[in-house]
């Protein structure tokens, strides 16, 4: 059974909405680990806001923008 032209054509305009998202939080991602490897903080400190941010994307990003950056 074919789906309905408006739900198949909403369907894949979110899919590129979630791709895009997805991308730019791939790329934010990238300039956090950059960052906190380049920062003045201990090496344990370092790995554990990497990882962090690697296992946690979206909230890695929010808790490191938060809690993790220097003054």
């Amino acid at each position: 059974m074919l789906a309905h032209p408006l739900l198949a054509k909403s369907a894949g305009s979110f899919g590129i909405g979630i791709g895009v998202f997805g991308l730019v939080v791939l790329i934010l991602d990238i300039l956090v680990i950059v960052s906190i490897l380049g920062s003045h903080k201990a090496f344990l400190v370092k790995l554990v806001w990497v990882l962090v941010v690697v296992f946690l994307p979206v909230l890695g990003l929010i808790l490191y923008f938060f809690l993790g950056r220097e003054a």
